[in-house]
């Protein structure tokens, strides 16, 4: 897996550089390469793990889970933008990824058909964990997302305590685009 087969052709030469880059679809991005496991190490991101990634941009992220989780273990990807989620289906099946369950949706929304997850990746900026992802993730499971507190990101860690509630752990600061949620009538 190489991260220049997940990026438009036009960007190839830029793959590792630390930048994001532009995706087919409205504000999509690419996120820079340090983000993965900026994300995925916190994250304890492991074999057997099921995950789910919200945001899947080129497809890139998702391959690099399946990587982590391996066979006996699934890898959920959701992406609200029609564009980009094909751009990230056309990557994941050609780089030999068609294992990854790849969602068009509403990512605020999760994806409770494969639920519940061991592990969640939210890789845009929401004003909250939301609700409905800390409600697909098992109690003991780890949800990761930039939130948006006064008028900066901060990457924060939550994980699932037995009664439901979450233990919160800011982590950095951090600068990703918008969760777009779908519109009532869309």
């Amino acid at each position: 897996m190489a991260r220049e087969d997940f990026i438009p052709s036009e960007y190839r030469d830029y793959a590792y550089e630390e930048v994001p880059l532009p995706l087919p679809g409205a504000a999509a991005t690419i996120s820079c390469p340090h983000s993965y496991p900026l994300f995925y190490e916190p994250l304890g991101l492991d074999r057997g793990q099921r995950f789910l990634e919200i945001g899947a941009g080129s497809g890139y992220g998702a391959a690099v889970a399946r990587e982590i989780v391996g066979g006996e273990g699934r890898v959920v990807s959701i992406e609200i933008d029609p564009l980009t989620h094909e751009f990230a289906r056309r990557n994941l099946e050609r780089a030999g990824y068609g294992d990854v369950l790849l969602v068009l949706g509403d990512g605020w929304l999760g994806y409770p058909a494969a639920a519940p997850y061991d592990r969640i990746a939210v890789t845009a900026a929401c004003p909250g964990m939301p609700a409905p992802l800390i409600a697909q993730l098992v109690p003991g499971g780890r949800a990761i997302a930039p939130l948006v507190e006064d008028s900066r990101q901060v990457l924060t860690l939550a994980t699932k305590q037995a009664d439901g509630t979450t233990r919160s752990e800011p982590l950095c600061e951090v600068l990703y685009v918008a969760l777009r949620r779908k519109r009532a009538g869309r």
